[in-house]
């Protein structure tokens, strides 16, 4: 008994400090980037033990994350939270939100002095050759082509509605990714996008944002979401960013995470720290990713040898366990991860943690492994078996003395196999934020 009191001390002040710990957590697209690196940065300059998980999904992830106690707080928008948070169908005010939202375990901070809210750009010249200058211009142009991220399709602040409020007929609508869009834009393939009004590509790519003159965008107003058992004292800091960001500062930060990709560097502009060149840290930021990539595809791997090879064991004999063993390893493989994700995320002991993500790939190992195994043993020749058990070995020494060095046997190329899937599949600890390499190119929406 007495080995055991150690690790349950170990085991309560590890805990401790994880209950003091405060995490930040983003969506995945640049100014959530900034804004949780404005954030960890404040919470440290008072003192406070503050670290960022970046590029954590979208709004639903990190509500579930938020709720479940992954994260301590992230950024959000007071459309966001109308639309996706609140069961009501009524647009709610700033304290019927905080009320609402309290009721729920969650805290909201004031205004932080801008509002993202969507917006319709086009080019420039085309926009002045046109005459077009509002939305309701549009209407008389029924033959442009809108080119529109497929969340803004499906939104109910989206195309749709907005098209039945303006009374725009337009005849090729195209679904495109937001940052293709503005390719597309400059290229002429498109006429119309929707955009974010605080985006920097806007102005660099001298865009005109067309005026709202119906006022059906709401206000998308950025704020802190966090949990009410969140330090007091914490809070306290936090509000002290509240007022400080307009649309203009917002958006220079933006240009110059969109510059660097280093979001770190894009904050410091915030406290008048002047940047400095991202290359300076590139080998340390490589040597970091790769360390992570390695840590997620070993853990998974190592895991899906020690449980497939005794499944793959028991495949190689005929009868209906196997079967079962071989179709499910099947099934698992065909879930999408976004999906096997989606299943994992609300479970006990997952949430939004590297466990996930090693458990999703260790799934995903089995069946190489599995198969491979159980197909090799299925090989072995009749006559080898009849030889081993004629010379009195039991069953586990002729899986030892033949099975494993046969020629016939296929462990090793499956091992290899999970090994490839691994490392092509380990980038999914991104979408839950258990892996941070894929931030410096993710671009995504409110």
């Amino acid at each position: 008994m007495k080995p055991i009191i150690p690790i349950l001390l170990i085991f309560g002040l590890s805990v401790g400090a994880q209950a003091q710990r405060i995490v930040v957590g983003s969506k995945k697209f640049t100014e959530s980037y900034v804004l949780g690196e404005i954030a960890k940065t404040t919470l440290q300059n008072a003192g406070f033990a503050a670290e960022v998980r970046q590029g954590m999904g979208g709004t639903i992830i990190l509500w579930q994350a938020l709720q479940g106690g992954e994260i301590t707080l992230y950024p959000e928008y007071t459309g966001t939270i109308d639309e996706e948070n609140s069961e009501t169908k009524q647009p709610l005010s700033t304290d019927q939100m905080g009320a609402l939202l309290r009721q729920r375990g969650v805290g909201m901070t004031g205004e932080l002095g801008f509002n993202n809210t969507y917006a319709l750009v086009m080019r420039r010249d085309r926009a002045a050759k046109l005459g077009i200058g509002k939305i309701s211009d549009l209407r008389n142009h029924p033959d442009l082509i809108p080119g529109l991220t497929h969340e803004f399709l499906d939104r109910q602040d989206g195309w749709t509605p907005l098209s039945a409020r303006y009374g725009l007929q337009m005849r090729n609508v195209r679904g495109i990714d937001h940052a293709l869009g503005y390719a597309a834009l400059a290229n002429g393939s498109i006429d119309l996008k929707d955009a974010y009004s605080t985006d920097a590509r806007i102005a660099e790519n001298d865009l005109v944002v067309l005026d709202d003159d119906l006022h059906f965008f709401p206000q998308y107003k950025a704020v802190f979401l966090y949990r009410l058992d969140m330090d007091t004292r914490a809070v306290a800091v936090l509000e002290t960013l509240v007022g400080t960001l307009d649309e203009a500062r917002m958006t220079r930060l933006n240009s110059e995470a969109e510059r660097t990709k280093n979001y770190a560097l894009a904050a410091a502009l915030y406290f008048g720290q002047k940047t400095v060149s991202p290359s300076n840290d590139l080998i340390g930021n490589i040597e970091r990713w790769t360390l992570r990539h390695l840590e997620l595809v070993g853990a998974s791997l190592f895991l899906g040898i020690i449980a497939g090879i005794p499944l793959g064991i028991r495949a190689s004999r005929p009868g209906p366990v196997s079967n079962f063993i071989l179709a499910t390893s099947g099934v698992i493989q065909t879930i999408p991860s976004l999906a096997l994700l989606a299943l994992l995320v609300p479970l006990p002991f997952f949430g939004i943690s590297p466990a996930t993500a090693i458990f999703a790939l260790f799934l995903y190992s089995l069946l190489p492994i599995v198969r491979n195994t159980a197909t090799g043993l299925q090989d072995i020749p009749m006559g080898v078996r009849e030889s081993a058990a004629a010379l009195g070995l039991e069953p586990h020494a002729q899986l030892g003395k033949f099975s494993c060095h046969s020629p016939h046997a296929r462990f090793w190329p499956g091992v290899k196999t999970s090994a490839i899937i691994n490392v092509g599949t380990a980038t999914l600890a991104a979408l839950i934020g258990s892996a941070d390499w894929e931030n410096q190119l993710s671009v995504g929406s409110i």
